[in-house]
């Protein structure tokens, strides 16, 4: 992959349009949206249900592709990419969290979190020290072991936080990450991603409708007619 071009902006998109066909009606979704977003900004992203909230976090994650513009990740645009340098780049620069946890289920704590170091090549019980690191800075380390039919749902969500960051990636993409948590473990994990964000300088992208959880955010934009509109604080 070639190196990072323009270190401003660990993610960029630039008139990024993306449509679907429904029969004969084309639907735009995003219409030459602009996002910026710079290292440890902290950006919670809000719309209505349909708005294209996922649809945009797919193309920042290099999982679905633009119709035109451009999405850039520390300065490698997507759009120059195949899919094995896509895949290469998820894995170096992005972590993922989702509002189900998606663990697998057959492998424990540790195995999950470890996954992404092996796919990028690491040995197995290298990368086990660093998810190990990672298990015990979300609170973890004494359920290393278990899997996560044997966790809680809180547990389950604090271990893929700590999957989405054990390759040490500039960005963290967020999909409703307190949806399906009460409001205890929901203040557990918004505490987790702000201790975060504060001690690696990780930028996060969180999509969220919960007007509470957008507001614990440095930044709030709001996804009206496939354009991002700033919220003032």
């Amino acid at each position: 992959m070639t190196q990072m071009t323009d270190p401003d902006w660990v993610l960029s998109c630039e008139k990024v349009v993306k449509s679907y066909r429904s029969g004969s009606e084309v639907l735009t979704i995003l219409d030459q949206l602009e996002l910026q977003a710079a290292a440890g900004e902290m950006i919670a992203i809000t719309g209505a249900s349909g708005s294209g909230k996922s649809t945009l976090l797919n193309l920042i994650g290099g999982l679905d592709h633009a119709d035109s513009g451009s999405v850039s990740i520390c300065g490698q645009q997507l759009q120059n990419l195949n899919e094995n340098q896509r895949a290469n780049l998820r894995n170096k620069y992005l972590g993922f969290v989702y509002q189900f946890h998606h663990l697998l289920p057959e492998f424990s704590a540790l195995e999950n979190v470890a996954l992404p170091r092996m796919l990028g090549g690491e040995r197995l019980k290298r990368a086990k020290v660093s998810a190990l690191e990672l298990l015990e800075s979300v609170g973890l380390a004494g359920r290393a072991n278990h899997r996560p039919a044997e966790l809680s749902g809180g547990e389950r969500q604090r271990v893929a936080i700590a999957r989405s960051l054990v390759t040490g990636p500039a960005c963290v993409l967020m999909d409703e990450p307190t949806g399906n948590l009460d409001q205890a473990n929901a203040e557990l994990v918004l505490e987790l991603i702000g201790s975060i964000n504060k001690s690696t300088d990780t930028t996060i992208i969180l999509v969220t409708h919960d007007p509470s959880v957008a507001n614990r955010m440095q930044r709030r934009l709001n996804l009206i007619d496939g354009r991002l509109i700033e919220e003032q604080p």
